[in-house]
């Protein structure tokens, strides 16, 4: 398993980016690699992945206090 590198990410984050520490640990290590133009190396999911993430996770009614 390999190990972040948290203190080049924050100056990154914090310093490069300007992001408030709040905002900067919010953000998972991917999207933060996104913003510093990183390619994330994979592609736009399409329909078919929608469709199947639908039917695997589906919407749960009643059940929230929202």
């Amino acid at each position: 398993m390999s190990t972040l590198d948290w203190p080049a990410m924050m100056r990154a984050g914090m310093l490069g980016l300007r992001l408030a520490p709040r905002d900067f640990w919010r953000l998972t290590p991917a999207e933060l690699g996104l913003m510093l133009g990183q390619d994330a190396g994979g592609s736009a999911m399409g329909r078919a992945g929608l469709d199947a993430l639908m039917r695997a996770y589906p919407d749960k009614t009643g059940d929230c206090d929202e």
